[in-house]
């Protein structure tokens, strides 16, 4: 019998805003994503290659002003505007199944820890389980591992002079940042590959 290799893989880079530090005592508030390498070869246009939206925060929970301030996002309008949490998280597994394909889909973030486990609660909350499974891939330890380089060496703009990338400021605006992580993973991974 013939061994099948790995399946293709779809990396997906991902950044949230939220309402605090922690899922459950705090909301998720918006969701940005984009492809930002893949393994599958399907030809995805930059439109349809990313995804993002506003989620309503939960009742339960609270919030931190601080939060608020960084990400500019307004609890009474996205009370108004945002889609249900079953509804946004029902969107981001259909769009992920739609970039993907057959492909298996690989959560990548910046300080994943962070954006991982908002989203890993909030699909398994609401729709009881998560299409990127239990791992996700962290850039800056990536970049440690490829650069050989200290932790303190992983804040983006550092990573962004050593790749060469020019970086502006972080927007705090879920797809905008996902799209420049993107860029640092391409980048390391191609130093990865010289």
């Amino acid at each position: 019998m013939k061994e099948e290799g790995p399946a293709a893989e779809c990396f997906i880079s991902v950044d949230v805003e939220t309402s605090g530090p922690i899922p459950g005592l705090y909301s998720l508030l918006s969701i940005g994503a984009c492809v930002a390498h893949s393994e599958v070869g399907r030809n995805i246009d930059e439109e349809a290659g990313t995804f993002y939206c506003t989620l309503k925060p939960l009742e339960e929970a609270g919030s931190d002003p601080a939060a608020l301030a960084v990400a500019g996002l307004s609890l009474e309008e996205l009370t108004r505007t945002g889609s249900s949490p079953e509804e946004a998280m029902s969107r981001f597994e259909d769009w992920v199944a739609s970039v993907c394909g057959n492909g298996k889909p690989v959560f990548v973030g910046l300080n994943a820890a962070f954006d991982w486990s908002f989203i890993n609660y909030y699909f398994h909350r609401f729709l009881g389980r998560n299409p990127f499974g239990f791992s996700a891939l962290d850039i800056k330890s990536l970049y440690m591992g490829a650069a050989g380089s200290a932790w303190a060496d992983t804040k983006s703009s550092r990573m962004s002079a050593a790749l060469g990338i020019p970086e502006g400021e972080a927007s705090h605006h879920a797809l905008e940042d996902a799209q420049a992580q993107a860029k640092l993973f391409v980048a390391i991974q191609e130093r990865k590959g010289r």
